[in-house]
């Protein structure tokens, strides 16, 4: 691809050039002088500010986000990455294009990260959140970030990188992200991961994070995509939970006579979180007794699923025990990712902090 690309005008947004101009990276002064480092982050976001990462004019795409956020922040309230609300906007939108949690956007549910080494979110150590989607806008882009977290964030660290363009494709789609949860699914009716999607565009993502509430195997339900006014039944459907996070056999090994779960991470897809336990060992609200949880994802970036008019795409709530087959109620969050041509229906308002803590 790179050789191929049209010739374009490189920039980035970050604390030291917040307005992303050409030949004013770094200027900050420090105690080491001018342009030696001196304002590498934002300082003390308070609960309920809303700050402006970015607002960049185009025609461009943004081509890869970096943030990492202060993990100094008290025990007692861990959570940081889900109190974060990410937004973006593109052109002159009053609704978000993206609205997520900032530890979901990057596949890092239930408040803690892991590891992610796949071809559009990468996490690296310690909490360096990376996104490689491609963000194209016309006229505008802006990104924010919110803190509904209770206490000041320290130091808030990010770098946006885009080009900026002539001019687009007239064809040319924008990116979309939306989060939801039900913190106990509906027995009997499946778990819905987007709908209100009208427009053309193409799905290219999904993100899952779910803490086990009931006995036995609980991947069983299929992924189904309804696309163009599909009703009763979906045009794309698949044959299980953990087929098309594309694993096997309940991901599981046998060693030592027991079955053992094997997280992993690949260019598309993946299950790279597995815990049975707190691992915030020093919160006072540790405990190595709660429902296991699970991170999965899958890019649909060679195979998308294109739509003309609508999509809707569902996770069916079903496992398997003694008894064979049966319905399951469990606690669901999930990021939907795609691409579609403006404007867009208005996302349901995102849950409150509360209701987005996890179990």
């Amino acid at each position: 691809m790179l050789p191929y690309l049209s010739q374009g005008r490189s920039r980035a947004v970050n604390a030291e050039n917040p307005t992303g101009e050409k030949g004013r990276g770094g200027m900050r002064e420090s105690v080491l002088g001018p342009s030696r480092k001196g304002s590498p982050c934002l300082k003390n976001i308070r609960p309920h500010e809303e700050i402006i990462l970015g607002e960049m004019k185009g025609p461009g795409v943004i081509t890869h986000i970096w943030i990492t956020v202060d993990q100094k922040t008290s025990p007692s309230e861990c959570f940081v990455l889900r109190d974060l609300i990410l937004r973006m906007y593109w052109d002159e939108e009053v609704s978000p294009s993206v609205e997520v949690p900032l530890g979901d956007f990057f596949c890092c549910g239930f408040g803690r990260e892991c590891l992610i080494d796949s071809s559009a979110i990468i996490v690296a150590p310690a909490r360096g959140l990376n996104s490689y989607f491609q963000m194209p806008f016309r006229e505008k882009a802006k990104i924010t970030v919110e803190s509904q977290h209770a206490n000041v964030i320290p130091e808030f660290f990010y770098q946006i990188d885009y080009v900026l363009y002539d001019t687009l494709p007239p064809q040319t789609k924008y990116f979309h992200a939306s989060w939801r949860r039900e913190a106990i699914s509906r027995t009997g009716e499946d778990y819905v991961i987007a709908d209100r999607i009208t427009g053309q565009g193409w799905y290219v993502g999904t993100y899952i994070a779910l803490s086990v509430l009931q006995r036995y195997w609980w991947g069983e339900g299929e992924v189904k995509f309804y696309i163009d006014g599909d009703d009763r039944y979906p045009t794309v459907c698949g044959t299980g939970m953990e087929d098309y996070f594309g694993g096997s056999w309940s991901f599981a090994v046998q060693e030592n006579g027991k079955t053992v779960e094997k997280t992993y991470s690949t260019s598309y897809l993946g299950y790279p979180y597995y815990s049975k336990q707190d691992d915030l060992s020093k919160s006072p609200y540790y405990n190595d007794d709660c429902p296991p949880m699970r991170g999965l994802y899958r890019w649909h970036v060679l195979d998308p699923i294109f739509f003309d008019e609508n999509l809707k795409v569902t996770l069916q709530q079903i496992g398997s025990g003694p008894g064979g087959l049966f319905e399951r109620q469990d606690d669901l969050s999930s990021v939907a990712y795609w691409y579609q041509s403006e404007p867009h229906k208005s996302f349901e308002k995102i849950l409150d902090r509360e209701k987005r803590k996890p179990r």
